[in-house]
Order: C-alpha cells, then structure tokens, then sequence
C-alpha cells in the first residue's frame, strides 16, 4: 500500500508526497484533522513545527526574490540565510505549510541558487521548517505587505535613467496579486507599489497631482493629506495612463473628467478603488479612493458610541417605520455608521434596498442601486422603483432636494423604516434644511424618529501614548473641570514610527444623536429655532458633539485638539 498517498489524501487533495517521506500508520489518521497530522508528521520526521514566527528575522532579499503567487500556490517561504561555520556552505530556512510544499523544495533551490544566495541548487541546503497551513498563509502576506513599503522607492531608482526603454501601455498586463510584480514592467511595479503601500498605510486616498517640474503623490491617512513621494514629470503619462487602463477608461481623452472602478488584490485581501481623473494645467489630476471591506464592514458596537446612545440607536433601528438621518460633512464616516446599522438589522425576513451614489461596498444580502444621471436614474426615481419592490428598509445614499425628501417621507408614513444622510452640521440643523427645501413641518415631527450627527476623530497612537497636565485655556475650551481629571491628566501621542510621526492611528466617530419624541415634534410643528430645539434636547438627555468629544478625551482615546479640530462649528453655535 502506498501509505503516502494516503496521507496526502487525508491531509488534503495532494497527488503524491515524495517516497519515504510518511513514517505514520495509517491507524494514526484516523480522526485527526490535517493540522494534527501535519504535526505529527513533522515530529516523526524531528522537523520543527512553529506555530509563529517573528517578522523580525525574515531576510527581506529572500522575500524579494521569491514571487508571492510561488510562496503562496506551494505555502513555502524562505525566511533566513543561516551564518555557516567556516567552510561550510549557506544553508536557508524555509516555513513549509502543507505537503505539496515539499515537492517545490527543489524549485525554490533552484530560484535562490539564481539568485546568489545558494552556493548550488540543492535541497540539502534548506532547513525545513514546519507551520501550520493558515498560520503560514496569514505570515506570507503579512511579510509581503511590510517589505512592499521599499518597493515604490527601488522601482523608481531603477527607472530614473534617462537611457529607459519606452513603456507599451496597452500591453501592460495584472498581476495575480498586487504584490507579486517582479516581472512586470517597470510602470506597473510602480502604480502597483503606490496603491499596496497605501493600503499598507492604511490610506483612504491616493492624490497624484502634476505640476510643471515633478508629479506629487499624497496619502489621506485617518483624514489628514501627507506627501509621501515625488515623481519625474517625465513619468506622468505613463503613471496616469498605467491608472486609467486599470480602471477601464479611456486613455487617449485628457480634456474631460472621467470616473472608473478599480478591483485589486493584495496581501490576500479584496480591495475596490474608485478612480477620479480631471484635466488641470500641468496634465491629469488623479484622486484614488480606497475601499476596503474591514474599513466600512465594521460592527455598530465598534465605532465609537457610548453605551447609552448605543443602546437607544439599537432600539430606533428595530422600528418598522419612520425616517433616520445621519448627518455630517464629507468624510466624516456616515457610510460606515449606516452599512453598520445595515449589517445589524440584516434578517432573512427584511427585505432592504438601497439606492446610493457610488455604491462603495457590495453588502450581501441587500439589494443595492447605483445612481445614473446620464439615463436619468436619479434618487427620487429610483426610490419609486423601490417602493414598487416591496421593500421593508430602504437606505438612500443622500437626500439633495425636495421630491426626494418627500418620497421619502411617504414612504416611512406607509410602513417602511427610511435611513439616509444631509449634509448639515449638527442634528437639530437637518430639521430646518428640510424646512427649507419646502418639507411641511407637521410631515417631519411624524416621520422623523432620529438625527444623527457624527465627526470623526483621531485616535492616539498606542504605542507612543503619553500623559500630560492641560493648562487652563485647553481645558476651558472643552468646558472641562479638574473635578473630571481623574489623575489630572490627560493623553498624547508624542510620534513614532508606528503612527508616521503623527502620534494618532486609527480613528472613531464623535456622536450627537437627538431623539424626535412628542415633545421635540411639538416644537418642529411650531417652527422652533434651532437653538431651542438643541437646548431641550440637551436638556432631555442629548450629549453634543463637543461633549461627547470631551467623554472621549477624558476616556484617553483623543486628544483635546482633535476634537476642537473637528467641531469648531459647534462651538461657533454654541458661543
């Protein structure tokens, strides 16, 4: 019996392991699954089996001549070139994460022998390492992903010669993954490069800006522009070219806007890019927005509301009818409170469709339209579409006029829960935008169940966090007392590495929500002005922006500057 085929079955679809490589009874696989075995194997065999493995001794020049797509088809990854004592040849180590690893030993001898980094193409010169199948798939892309940051930089090196080759665009081809580009031309390593260390970066935006000497690339890191590279002017047409092909558009037309869509892979994760193109003086401006599923998929308990407000949106979105609105500027995170609230109420037994402009993520499940001007696909008559869908949420990407409002009001009145955003500045302010696009008031008190509003505030870095003693002007600005200085501090991020020096990562929302009750509709009915709207509801419980961005600078999580960046209109409003 061939006992190695019958491990490589039981571990997983293999069509044979090398002879001699199984030592285990065919009685041992019986109810073990693929990792226990594989680990046994190795254990047999006296070959050590890592469950992890530092990222701080992995040879970058290693990983650079070894294609992601090769480390990844044969889970293999050569880590470390071993000091041999004198006299002795270099041996390397590699993480083997499956059977069909071993039979790419030889391969991969060969390619780090071409390399320079083997003496000879030989198996006897790798130590093998076994890790499990997902572990070792994860620490793959994790690698590739921290060394792709040098890449733009060595890409551009290489093409900084006055002596280089023309670039065929229309034969520039995808790579399988973003990070696997060694072969490709020097233009796609390059366009490839900026948009993985983006991601990498953690970027919303890519802006690539012409000017007459040099072409400029900025990254949009949790809200704030930052420089990051600038390129030849020479290499302009290629760079924007080597975007628009990506994104299907039409290269030869530089006079007019276009909009595209890029899908990419990189790392092992999906990521869409929206593609923005207009003509300026010096040439094309290109704006990438990145759209990654972690960054808008996230949980409604995971974006910053405090328990209460949490607990009391989580009993308004369960309602079968009324309208919700969430308000806020440009960037300030609407679609990611709203594709949360989706994602939460999200039931076999709703039926929810959404009409947006762009749609920037595929929710699954949830029936979603793109608005099209051009074939006069507009909100207010795709809504009317809906509506004939018998829908039991509905989500609109943005109310912009009067028929819209309208529609949408009827529908919350004939049992449908409506969810959609303005662009005001705080909650009691949707109330007279809607006003003033001609709603009737008695029509908003009876459909309008909840406002919104939100900003987004910078996190400090967790790895530089420092505390600090505010003086009294920083304090009275946020209306603070020391009574509310637990230790009389408060926290900063003094810049590090891990945050670009910024001393923030990541970041969370700030909310106001105001609750329509009967008493707050009395007062929409009678025309209130919005300060006394605002002021009964702080009265009735309401926490403003400014407020709940105080909660967040106390809780550690902001600084008092982030806060004050981000809601200087209210305290305008309030002063």
């Amino acid at each position: 019996m061939d006992i190695s085929r019958e491990i490589a079955r039981a571990i997983g679809h293999v069509s044979s392991i090398d002879e001699g490589t199984a030592d285990i009874s065919l009685e041992k696989l019986k109810d073990q699954n693929p990792e226990t075995l594989w680990k046994n194997w190795a254990q047999n065999r006296g070959i050590p089996f890592l469950t992890e493995y530092s990222l701080e001794r992995v040879s970058a020049d290693l990983i650079r001549s070894t294609p992601i797509g090769f480390a990844k088809s044969h889970l293999l990854l050569p880590v470390l070139i071993e000091s041999p004592p004198t006299g002795s040849e270099p041996r390397i180590i590699v993480l083997v994460g499956h059977p069909k690893g071993m039979w790419a030993i030889t391969p991969l001898s060969a390619l780090l022998s071409d390399a320079g980094y083997l003496p000879r193409p030989s198996p006897d010169l790798l130590d093998i390492h076994m890790m499990p199948a997902t572990t070792l798939l994860n620490f793959i892309n994790t690698v590739y992903e921290h060394y792709s940051q040098h890449q733009t930089t060595d890409v551009l090196s290489r093409m900084d010669s006055s002596n280089e080759e023309a670039v065929d665009l229309l034969s520039l081809q995808e790579s399988v993954d973003l990070l696997d580009a060694r072969d490709e031309a020097p233009m796609i390593r390059l366009a490839n490069s900026l948009l993985a260390q983006a991601i990498r970066q953690k970027a919303s935006d890519i802006h690539i800006e012409p000017f007459e000497k040099e072409l400029l690339v900025r990254y949009r890191v949790d809200g704030v522009l930052f420089n990051v590279l600038s390129i030849p002017s020479r290499l302009q047409a290629g760079l924007v070219s080597r975007f628009k092909l990506m994104a299907n558009l039409n290269i030869a037309e530089k006079r007019l806007p276009q909009d595209g869509r890029i899908r990419i892979r990189t790392a092992g994760r999906d990521v869409d890019i929206r593609v923005s193109t207009i003509p300026i003086r010096h040439g094309e401006r290109v704006v990438l927005r990145i759209l990654e599923q972690g960054t808008l998929l996230l949980p409604l308990s995971s974006i910053g509301f405090d328990r209460q407000d949490l607990d009391t949106l989580t009993s308004l979105i369960q309602l079968t009818n009324g309208i919700i609105l969430v308000t806020g500027p440009t960037g300030a995170g609407k679609t990611t409170t709203l594709y949360a609230i989706l994602n939460t109420i999200n039931s076999p037994d709703k039926n929810i469709i959404t009409i947006e402009d762009p749609v920037e993520y595929q929710l699954k499940g949830i029936g979603q339209i793109q608005v099209n001007p051009r074939i006069e696909l507009t909100f207010a008559s795709g809504l009317r579409s809906i509506l004939r869908q018998d829908p039991d949420v509905i989500l609109i990407g943005e109310i912009r006029d009067l028929e819209t409002a309208e529609i949408a009001i009827q529908a919350s009145l004939t049992g449908h829960l409506v969810f959609s955003t303005l662009h005001t500045n705080d909650a009691p302010s949707a109330i007279t935008r809607l006003v003033d696009m001609g709603v009737e008031p008695f029509l908003i008190s009876t459909s309008l169940k909840a406002i919104l509003a939100q900003r987004l505030v910078r996190k400090i870095c967790p790895e530089c966090r420092e505390p600090y003693v505010p003086d009294r002007n920083e304090m009275g600005r946020l209306g603070m007392t020391q009574e509310e200085l637990e230790y009389g501090t408060l926290f900063r991020g003094k810049g590090c590495g891990a945050c670009l020096n910024t001393g923030y990562k990541g970041r969370q929302g700030i909310y106001e929500l105001l609750v329509v009750d009967e008493t707050i509709g009395q007062m929409i009915d009678s025309r209130a002005q919005v300060s006394e709207i605002r002021q009964k509801a702080r009265n009735r419980g309401m926490f403003t922006l400014l407020e709940d961005g105080k909660r967040k600078v106390l809780a550690g999580i902001t600084t008092s500057e982030e806060v004050l960046r981000v809601a200087l209109s209210e305290i305008t409003v309030e002063n």
